[in-house]
């Protein structure tokens, strides 16, 4: 999430969009954070993986680097982004390098055990000198430090064998003090003698490793996931992709997968993002119509209605715009379209589509999220951002804009649409321009026009702040202790 600064029109750059549309310029802050909240590293319509990371080591060399570290921890442990926040974190080592808060940084930033492998695995990709790999001493605390916040089973459960830098490798480099609770699992290591034996992995390979036929492979691996489910120590990522599995080994322990599906206290502490429930939804539902699939596409409805519960409730009429254009296809329609859904679930509130041209949808707000966000088509075409102005049909307090941002339809950005639908309404809306891309530019430069970013549910918890301090999400990323 993130938004800019209240200033007029004419302090604002115009500049090109990456479609060729005139648009305007994001703060290199404003960039950075868009990026980060966006990026899965992967390549995009309008731009590859390795653009976007370049654009990243251009923005690093424009922005503080204490608060690139800052939203860098922030984008990671806020927002659940991983691979974006391991390649900034990467790239930090020569930005940073001297500054005292440096180690709490690289603390800060490991969330999980395996943060740490990736983190390394990218530093001895992209250094420059591949013959001569130094490690920053910064790195090499910070990483020390981090291991007092694992235990035995989180160690063995990521010890990355198999791949280019082991866990054993970090434990080598930086040598971590024991603690009560890492104490005998970081002496295994060393030894060669830890084993994963308490995860899910463990237990399905283990099966395989005890069956001798067929028949004896299929029981063990369904007494694995029984045993899984009934003790609950599998976790709710896991759970949600292995679904098929489960219908297919073990058919008899669906219902118990099923009701740690819909378990509140175990969506609201598994920091899923919520269109993981859409992405295994779209899996099961190619499995045919039995009871077990049917099941389980039931509960897989409820507990991203559960999910949502928190989406704030805006005042007054509001209207939902989604980007259906061309250039949306993929993740960004993905999420347009389920964000979409919970925004119009929870506020009962009017839809709209544009691409080329804008119209109203309507939709049964009875139904659940996931059933809303299959009624939204994307259709692709070009993308007008006037005609959303131009279309709308009453006074609004608050338009949400779901989109990549790359009009280029018309010669000029929506600001003179935009501001005849004020006059004509005798309105002043709050707009919220949420970037699905992270492409670096806007399409509204007016005071109550907020930028926002981001796949995580967190997003909405700022949307209303944001209609009163416009600060807040710098706030919040400027506030982090390192």
């Amino acid at each position: 999430m993130s938004k800019f600064n209240a200033t007029s029109p004419k302090q604002k750059t115009l500049t090109t969009n990456i479609a060729g549309g005139q648009a305007y310029k994001q703060s290199n802050e404003l960039e950075l954070i868009s990026i980060l909240l966006t990026s899965f590293v992967s390549d995009q319509f309008y731009r590859s993986s390795n653009d976007t990371l370049n654009r990243v080591k251009e923005l690093l060399g424009k922005v503080d680097p204490k608060f690139a570290a800052k939203a860098a921890i922030f984008a990671r442990d806020k927002f659940g982004m991983r691979s974006i926040a391991h390649a900034l974190a990467g790239e930090l080592t020569s930005n940073i390098s001297g500054q005292e808060w440096s180690k709490n940084f690289y603390d800060k930033v490991v969330v999980r055990v395996d943060d740490m492998t990736e983190i390394m695995s990218y530093y001895l990709e992209n250094k420059t000198d591949k013959n001569k790999p130094k490690f920053p001493n910064s790195l090499k605390k910070g990483f020390a430090s981090a291991f007092n916040r694992f235990d035995n089973y989180q160690l063995a459960k990521y010890k990355s064998e198999g791949k280019e830098v082991k866990l054993i490798d970090i434990v080598n480099l930086v040598h971590p003090i024991p603690n009560s609770s890492n104490r005998e699992a970081l002496a295994k290591l060393v030894s060669g003698g830890l084993k994963s034996t308490d995860t899910w992995e463990s237990k399905l390979s283990k099966a395989g490793q005890d069956a001798s036929n067929g028949e004896e492979l299929s029981q063990l691996k369904s007494d694995a996931w029984g045993e899984l489910l009934t003790t609950k120590k599998i976790g709710y990522f896991a759970l949600l992709r292995n679904l098929r599995n489960i219908i297919n080994q073990a058919p008899q322990f669906v219902g118990l997968a099923c009701d740690m599906l819909t378990d509140e206290k175990l969506i609201k502490s598994s920091r899923i993002l919520p269109f993981r429930f859409s992405t295994a939804y779209e899996e099961i539902s190619k499995l045919g119509s039995s009871s077990d699939v049917r099941m389980v596409m039931t509960a897989l409805h409820q507990a991203l209605d559960i999910s949502s519960i928190n989406i704030p409730k805006f005042d007054g009429e509001t209207l939902v715009v989604l980007d259906v254009s061309g250039s949306m296809s993929g993740k960004p329609s993905e999420i347009a379209s389920l964000f979409g859904a919970m925004l119009s679930k929870a506020n009962n509130c009017d839809v709209m589509t544009f691409a080329t041209s804008a119209s109203y949808k309507a939709y049964n707000p009875m139904d659940s999220i996931l059933t809303i966000r299959n009624g939204f088509r994307f259709s692709g075409g070009g993308t007008n951002f006037k005609d959303i102005f131009l279309k709308a049909n009453k006074k609004y307090d608050n338009i949400i804009i779901l989109s990549d941002l790359q009009g280029w339809i018309g010669d000029t950005t929506p600001s003179s649409e935009f501001n005849l639908y004020k006059k004509k309404f005798n309105c002043n809306p709050h707009v919220f321009s949420w970037d699905l891309t992270g492409y670096g530019s806007l399409q509204l430069p007016e005071s109550q026009v907020y930028c926002l970013s981001g796949f995580s549910d967190k997003v909405f918890d700022i949307i209303e702040l944001l209609k009163t301090d416009k600060n807040h999400l710098l706030n919040e990323i400027n506030s982090i202790c390192i």
